[in-house]
């Protein structure tokens, strides 16, 4: 790619891109940021209706992505930047992906915007780049290809180089422009699509029936992030309720040695299956991501930490219960303003104990950094009890 290509990269102003532009969008491997980008997709689509708008995804999320590409939906197009192929055939992924934006461009023409929703990806940095686009919001290479393109000096523009949208003054600053700092409403603002309540709230994801009759309760007990962990005998106290009145409850997540590798699982996922043989099914890797929100929308009620399942349920409109270690003023292991869905269904517990260690390290930290884990502690099972109580009457 000459150097020639990347000079042509111009950050977005908002203007108008015609009747027909051509539009990419790039997502995340992570189910959470692509359940997020779904308003500014509907938004896109609603702004122009006559447009090619292209989605480079991820496998993780592609079930969710093609059932978005049917008519009058918000995508045309779209493809895995993490594993791409052609015609089934596995190749270089420098080689696939350039012959990805030659054939899309035969058809829908040059890119006029292209648009970064994971812009911390050094790769998909490098991907807005080599897309040649006209325009660009969010990170992209700049004109030398050695570093990133600068922000640019609208707020649409310049908070993308704020380092802490999670907290109340980041919100303060911007509060003439934003009216929230909920991660779906910063990516609409980045393309200056203005999003109403509405738009946010509704994400309305697809889904499709899973391959079981789905229990009553869903409940999700493990994070990438061991810092948003609750206590297993916390989860113990909720099942035993559970147990006394007969409640069927399905423990879903990755495969089980995934869970262990990538989930920090440790063994409480097993010694809760053996301690509740007769009310915990063990639904982990029984179903795809799409069959998943099929699972959650049939549930009465999802009770999940601070993970994908969590997005998922609410954006399926079943009551969830996000459990978080967070205080009543915000402050904990989540970065709730950010992150937390806006959505109607959702609710939250409230930590009775306070700590500000992880927002001070921008959650960076992946297991807690205090001295003991009191945010989550602070979370008692009551809370949770008291929850389901209410949402299965």
């Amino acid at each position: 790619m000459s150097m020639k290509s990347v000079n042509r990269v111009r950050r977005y102003d908002g203007r108008e891109l015609g009747s027909q532009p051509h539009i990419v969008v790039l997502g995340s491997s992570k189910v959470g940021n692509f359940v997020v980008t779904l308003p500014l997709l509907r938004l896109l689509r609603k702004k122009y209706p006559g447009s090619q708008i292209d989605f480079w995804g991820t496998e993780a999320t592609r079930d969710f992505e093609m059932a978005l590409c049917d008519k009058g939906n918000p995508i045309n197009w779209r493809y895995s930047w993490d594993e791409p192929q052609q015609g089934g055939e596995v190749q270089g992924r420098l080689f696939s992906i350039a012959k990805a934006i030659k054939e899309r461009e035969s058809i829908a023409g040059k890119v006029d915007l292209a648009i970064n929703c994971d812009g911390f990806n050094p790769l998909t940095q490098t991907l807005c780049s080599w897309i040649e686009p006209k325009w660009v919001a969010g990170a992209s290479l700049n004109e030398t290809g050695r570093s990133t393109l600068a922000w640019g000096d609208a707020p649409e523009q310049k908070f993308l180089a704020d380092q802490d949208w999670n907290s109340r003054a980041f919100i303060d600053r911007y509060s003439k422009i934003f009216d929230s700092n909920y991660i779906a409403e910063l990516l609409c603002r980045m393309v200056h699509l203005k999003p109403t309540q509405d738009d946010l709230m509704d994400i309305d994801l697809p889904w499709c029936d899973p391959p079981f009759t789905t229990p009553k309760v869903l409940i999700h007990i493990t994070t990438t992030r061991a810092a948003k962990i609750w206590p297993i005998q916390e989860w113990n106290h909720v099942l035993k309720w559970c147990e006394d009145r007969q409640i069927d409850v399905g423990l879903i997540g990755a495969p089980p040695k995934r869970q262990i590798s990538e989930y920090n699982a440790g063994i409480g996922e097993e010694e809760l299956i053996r301690e509740y043989p007769d009310t915990l099914i063990d639904l982990r890797g029984k179903t795809s991501l799409i069959q998943l929100a099929g699972a959650c929308k049939e549930a009465k009620a999802v009770v999940s930490v601070d993970a994908g399942p969590m997005h998922i349920a609410a954006a399926v409109r079943t009551p969830t219960l996000a459990v978080v270690g967070n205080d009543k003023e915000g402050d904990g292991a989540s970065p709730i303003s950010l992150w937390l869905p806006r959505s109607s269904v959702l609710e939250r517990t409230v930590s009775t104990k306070t700590c500000t260690r992880c927002c001070e390290n921008r959650f960076k930290n992946d297991e807690c950094i205090a001295d003991e884990h009191v945010c989550m502690q602070g979370v008692s099972a009551q809370q949770v009890i008291s929850w389901l109580d209410i949402k299965l009457k």
